[in-house]
């Protein structure tokens, strides 16, 4: 495959909507209408459970990892970089949306590092996991996992330009957290509940 060919795919894996599809197949219903209007794992799971909650995690996570690993196997590790960055573009604004708001990149960008620089994934899950263990919110956990990208980057030695993607991406998912940063702020924001309140 071509670096242009495997970058397209990446956006093009990244636009698949699945927490969108997934509940509108399943549920018959608008996902985007409910919660906090993302199409993302975590209002995915938040909404539905497990049952939802948990394909759409694991897909999302996958339309990340599968170009990027594609693109720094067959092609250069610049290409699976961009074609990393391009799923989680995808996923930002979907095209089989219409290019509207879809989710904050997070699974992706986990899925994504995971193809690249799999040290650093693995890294991010833990941190996002044991934030998330100590905190019950998702955005914390988030938002840590992101800042921690380009710290393990630097830590494992991973390349300039592995470094420069992981801040680049921190900063990203960061500023779509922004909401949730004020809520926070603000005291109001909503923690995970195991149990959810509807659509049992």
């Amino acid at each position: 495959m071509t670096f242009g060919a495997v970058v397209v795919l990446g956006y093009l894996l990244g636009s698949c909507p699945w927490g969108y599809w997934l509940v509108r197949v399943f549920r018959g219903e608008d996902v985007r209408r409910q919660g906090s209007g993302g199409i993302g794992a975590s209002n995915v799971f938040r909404l539905y459970g497990r049952r939802l909650g948990v394909p759409v995690v694991l897909l999302d996570v996958a339309k990340g990892f599968v170009p990027a690993l594609v693109g720094t196997l067959a092609v250069s590790p610049l290409c699976g970089i961009l074609a990393g960055a391009a799923a989680m573009l995808g996923h930002w604004r979907p095209l089989f949306l219409g290019l509207q708001r879809g989710g904050k990149m997070v699974a992706t960008a986990g899925g994504a590092f995971m193809g690249i620089a799999p040290l650093v994934g693995a890294a991010a899950a833990l941190v996002w996991i044991v934030a998330f263990a100590l905190t019950r919110y998702t955005s914390v956990a988030s938002i840590a996992a992101a800042i921690s990208l380009p710290v393990w980057a630097a830590v494992f030695g991973y390349p300039l330009a592995v470094i420069v993607f992981a801040a680049s991406a921190s900063v990203l998912v960061v500023a779509l957290h922004y909401a949730n940063l004020r809520r926070l702020w603000a005291g109001t924001e909503n923690r995970f509940r195991l149990r959810r309140a509807a659509h049992s």
